[in-house]
């Protein structure tokens, strides 16, 4: 597991303590202005230690910081961050930055729309993903559909997308695929 992935997963492990998750979100709400322990613990309806646990291992994670005022404040950046960082990891990452016109159709490393079909979009969309999917040799649809999966939802509409832009070729009988047309870096 890389550190990203990890960093991630500890912050939404300690999320997932339910105290700590409404002491999160009350801090997001307060905003800039924050909270005090007692603010906490009346708002939440818990003991002042339980919200001194809960603010305390925000403030440990980095997801609230204190003050030498008494008052704790949200840093949500620190989820935006956690999760951008494991956006780059995600394995269609490296091409995406080499497309950045095509980042709106994807949302965390998953394809989550197609631009029309006669679109100029739709071209670069279908290169990238036939660059993704790295076709040497022939290929069982199952096979296509299989690496289609890790970056989109609807495989039969990216599949059909790559063989209509002729990135993919499909046998006469539909169950074989092969690389349609090499792509030819640009110089």
């Amino acid at each position: 597991m890389s550190a990203e992935a990890a960093r991630a997963a500890e912050l939404l492990t300690q999320l997932s303590n339910p105290a700590r998750l409404r002491a999160f979100a009350e801090l997001v709400r307060r905003g800039s202005e924050g909270s005090s322990l007692a603010e906490m613990a009346f708002h939440l309806d818990i003991s002042k230690p339980e919200a001194g646990e809960a603010l305390g291992r925000l403030a440990g994670l980095g997801l609230a910081s204190g003050s030498g005022d008494g008052y704790y404040r949200a840093k949500p950046e620190v989820l935006r961050e956690a999760a951008q960082a494991l956006v780059s990891t995600l394995p269609i990452a490296p091409l995406l930055r080499e497309y950045p016109q095509l980042k709106s159709f994807f949302a965390h490393g998953r394809l989550i729309a197609l631009p029309p079909t006669l679109s100029e979009r739709y071209e670069q969309i279908a290169e990238l993903l036939a660059r993704f999917l790295a076709v040497d040799d022939l290929l069982t649809e199952d096979e296509v559909n299989r690496r289609i999966a890790v970056v989109a939802e609807d495989v039969a509409a990216v599949r059909r997308m790559l063989v209509e832009t002729g990135w993919l070729e499909r046998d006469r009988a539909g169950s074989t695929y092969g690389a349609g047309r090499a792509y030819l870096p640009a110089s």
